[in-house]
């Protein structure tokens, strides 16, 4: 199980975010979870589990809606929350040398990660980082909703995961859905760097450099990488 991408990739990391809204370069990531994936002796292992919450800039908030979504309040950034320039030092480490970099709606996570890096970090570390987004995949094999909780059920795997709107929870789930994606058709190399949008809206926020962005319909009659 994903020969093909190991055959390339020292190592895989999956991660996720929660965040106080949807606008990238304002709202500010409150929860940060990743899990690196290796192959040793011939197993797929994973070798780290991180799951950190984010102390907010100064004036920061959180609303009430994505408090009630995630169970994350103000309090719990203030007393256990991490300060964001440490989080940064442990992104560099997670993602340094030969590491792709995977997430289910790729594009959301990555653009969160960028402006974190560009105002606390050094964005500079995600260059030459391969990328893929399973969100992409999945709506390419199954027809709407696309969301991980439909991939979760498709996938048969509500027993063995939880998605729950915090990041340490959806990660592990992302994990598995992986796995479940390369067992079901072993084509997720050709996915790297390919991401898909909806043609209705395009690209939300600003592209990614290194990634190639194609219309997605929701029942697409071919591959995305061959269309």
């Amino acid at each position: 199980m994903l020969d093909i991408l190991f055959a390339k990739y020292d190592r895989l990391m999956l991660f996720d975010t929660e965040t106080t809204g949807l606008i990238f370069n304002r709202d500010e990531i409150i929860e940060f979870a990743a899990v690196v994936v290796e192959k040793q002796n011939g197993q797929i292992v994973v070798t780290q589990e991180y799951d950190e919450l984010i102390a907010l800039s100064p004036g920061g908030f959180v609303p009430p809606l994505i408090q009630n979504l995630t169970g994350i309040s103000n309090e719990d950034l203030r007393e256990k929350g991490i300060p964001k320039t440490r989080l940064c030092c442990d992104i560099a480490r997670m993602v340094a040398g030969n590491t792709l970099l995977l997430a289910y709606n790729a594009h959301f996570d990555l653009s969160f990660l960028y402006y974190l890096l560009l105002r606390d970090g050094d964005p500079t570390i995600l260059k030459g980082k391969d990328k893929l987004d399973l969100l992409t995949v999945y709506k390419d094999r199954h027809s709407y909703p696309h969301k991980l909780c439909n991939a979760i059920e498709v996938y048969d795997l509500a027993g063995k995961v939880v998605n729950s709107h915090r990041a340490v929870d959806d990660v592990l789930a992302t994990v598995e859905v992986m796995k479940a994606m390369e067992a079901e058709k072993a084509d997720l190399e050709r996915y790297v760097n390919l991401f898909g949008y909806n043609p209705k809206y395009g690209v939300e926020g600003k592209p990614i450099g290194t990634v190639t962005y194609k219309p997605q319909k929701f029942d697409p009659p071919a591959p995305l990488y061959e269309m």
